[in-house]
């Protein structure tokens, strides 16, 4: 698997759908959009905004024309999700920007989500692109229950606000999926298993375990992680809850022991294990953006 690379989702009962690596931080199986095929085509997230190109290049090799795509369904604003939403909007010209009313401001005027962004992932902004603004008028907001109709299908809307305020994750009831977004986690396939995503500022664990809940609550056959590739449900989410709750608790365990924040981020980033997956650069990134988000959290929870 390489960036670039588009394959069908083969679990479940979900047809024509497909994943593209958009090649995230220059690491594969790391960041996916997914193109829904049929009446209204959609994609589920636009990636990080550098690699656009390689979006469209998965409609190309679909058969999708790029008039044809109807919706753009945003999980949330955060540019690893929505970076490339002002990019497609502009190249795809008939298609509707769906996302959460809490997150629709950043997306006509990305400012202060892109400043946000270069204090969240430090050096690692290198591998982003500034976002482009997309037209109020192109952007459909939406809320808990709405459903966007695709023709051929619907995607119906949860709001999941654990992970940040703006964030939903869409059903597709008839197949049975779930498209994650980051309330899942972070699904590893080369290890088959999740990572915790806890960024600053607006991690809240127990609203972040009440997504865990909607999703479950559910029942799909198949979860579509953002972060990375379709995956079979099985005890997932269950393994989620605990590993959330462990993370909070060894940061906050660590945080007593040593007394001092960024000491804590060393000492994590130091002892990470991922690094031979991912590399070790964004590891070390996402490592130490996930104790900060905690960091941030206990500092109004305890």
């Amino acid at each position: 698997m390489a960036p670039g690379d588009v394959f069908e989702v083969d679990i479940g009962g979900l047809s024509d759908c497909y994943y593209v690596d958009t090649g995230m931080y220059g690491v594969p199986e790391y960041g996916s959009v997914y193109v829904l095929d049929g009446d209204r085509p959609a994609l589920v997230d636009t990636g990080i905004g550098t690699h656009h190109d390689r979006v469209l290049a998965a409609l190309e090799e679909l058969g999708i024309a790029r008039e044809d795509l109807a919706t753009l369904a945003v999980t949330h604003v955060h540019l690893d999700h929505a970076g490339g939403a002002g990019f497609l909007a502009e190249a795809c010209e008939n298609a509707t920007v769906a996302v959460h009313s809490r997150g629709a401001r950043h997306l006509v005027d990305p400012g202060r989500l892109w400043a946000g962004t270069k204090q969240a992932v430090g050096d690692q902004i290198e591998y982003y692109t500034e976002p482009e603004p997309v037209a109020e008028d192109r952007i459909r907001q939406v809320e808990d229950g709405d459903e966007l109709d695709l023709g051929d299908r619907t995607l119906r809307v949860h709001h999941a606000p654990g992970h940040a305020p703006h964030q939903v994750v869409f059903e597709d009831p008839d197949a049975s999926a779930v498209f994650t977004a980051d309330a899942g986690g972070i699904y590893v396939p080369a290890l088959d298993a999740l990572e915790p995503t806890t960024p600053p500022p607006q991690f809240d664990l127990d609203l972040a375990l009440e997504d865990v809940d909607t999703i479950e609550g559910l029942d799909p056959d198949v979860l579509c992680y953002a972060h990375f590739g379709p995956a079979d449900p099985g005890n997932r989410l269950d393994e989620y809850r605990v590993t959330l709750a462990e993370w909070v608790d060894a940061v906050r365990e660590m945080r007593a022991e040593l007394g001092d924040d960024e000491a804590v981020i060393d000492r994590f980033v130091e002892t990470q294990d991922i690094g031979e997956v991912w590399g070790e650069r964004k590891a070390r990134g996402e490592t130490a953006m996930n104790v900060r988000g905690v960091l941030a959290y206990l500092d109004h929870a305890d």
